[in-house]
């Protein structure tokens, strides 16, 4: 796959794309707003009376930029401002009679224009069209959310962390009592107990904590060709952001590295996130568990060919 070749030939159908919708003619001279104070039109129609901290985060725009936009929007009369009594400073936003209008007119315009791209296709072609933007919004939208975090190896002062988002983690998918790793001395210290030539551990950071971890090991009692992917867990913020396919990939990077063969690990069957994710990059499902790990109330075992990519 000539990953240049394809990155060219996305920008180029994304510069079509904007072309077509004549965003560069720009929505001014038709609608007598502009493309921002479209969008923020958009989000109160979505949902009325949401407030300034709403709006930015779903425009990503900072809080200045909307408060101008709003500005301008309620004294060209498309949006009012409501203020509510027990809270002066959460001012909510929604569309005036004028302001529904545009949004229509809007609505109206795109909408024919996607209606009548879409004749030009076949069923099968429209479904492709839906599902690749769909999969490269997502993608765009994780990179983003990816950009807030840091992969790093584990180190001595993230001792207390890594403990407590474990426990909390596995506590959250009723994975405690006698049989689950949670009951693990390794806990206590993960630090110390990856500092093995032959493991390593990685912790997910934004600029106040850690929300995620993971990592690999040797598999007790088994061949030294095979290792162990351990207490892979993530806080919910975390979910969702494409950040566990990420460390899963640098964990198997690793066990590469170190020369392991097969990576095997358990988990139990409520982590259905987790499995589906495991599943994907070709772990394969075991009819019993290998070597000694301890977690008798695991009930789903995988093991990845780690030849393959």
């Amino acid at each position: 796959m000539n990953v240049q070749n394809d990155i060219q030939k996305i920008r180029k159908h994304t510069r079509t794309i904007v072309r077509e919708l004549k965003v560069l003619q720009g929505i001014k001279q038709r609608l007598g707003i502009s493309l921002s104070q479209c969008h923020f039109l958009f989000e109160l129609e979505r949902l009325p009376n949401q407030n300034l901290q709403q709006l930015s985060d779903k425009l990503l725009l900072d809080n200045s930029t909307t408060s101008r936009l709003s500005a301008s929007l309620v004294k060209a009369g498309l949006v009012e401002v409501d203020v509510p009594e027990h809270d002066q400073r959460q001012k909510q936003f929604f569309l005036t009679e004028q302001g529904k209008e545009v949004v229509n007119l809007s609505n109206q315009r795109a909408n024919q224009q996607v209606h009548n791209a879409l004749e030009l296709m076949n069923k099968e072609e429209q479904m492709k069209i839906e599902e690749g933007m769909g999969l490269y919004a997502k993608a765009l939208q994780q990179q983003r959310l990816q950009n807030k975090y840091n992969i790093r190896p584990i180190e001595p002062k993230d001792t207390e962390q890594v403990a407590q988002l474990i426990r909390k983690v596995m506590t959250e998918f009723g994975a405690v009592g006698e049989g689950y790793s949670i009951n693990d001395p390794e806990i206590e210290d993960m630090y110390t107990a990856y500092k093995s030539p032959q493991a390593v551990f990685f912790v997910i950071e934004d600029d106040r904590s850690i929300l995620g971890c993971g990592g690999i090991g040797p598999l007790s009692a088994a061949d030294s060709n095979t290792c162990e992917l351990r207490k892979m867990y993530f806080y919910p913020e975390l979910r969702g952001a494409g950040l566990g396919k990420k460390l899963l990939a640098l964990c198997l990077e690793k066990a590469r590295s170190l020369g392991y063969q097969t990576c095997y690990l358990e988990t139990i069957s409520r982590m259905w996130q987790a499995i589906r994710l495991y599943e994907k990059v070709g772990f394969l499902r075991l009819e019993q568990p290998m070597g000694q790990t301890g977690h008798s109330s695991c009930e789903a075992y995988y093991s990845l060919d780690l030849g393959r990519k």
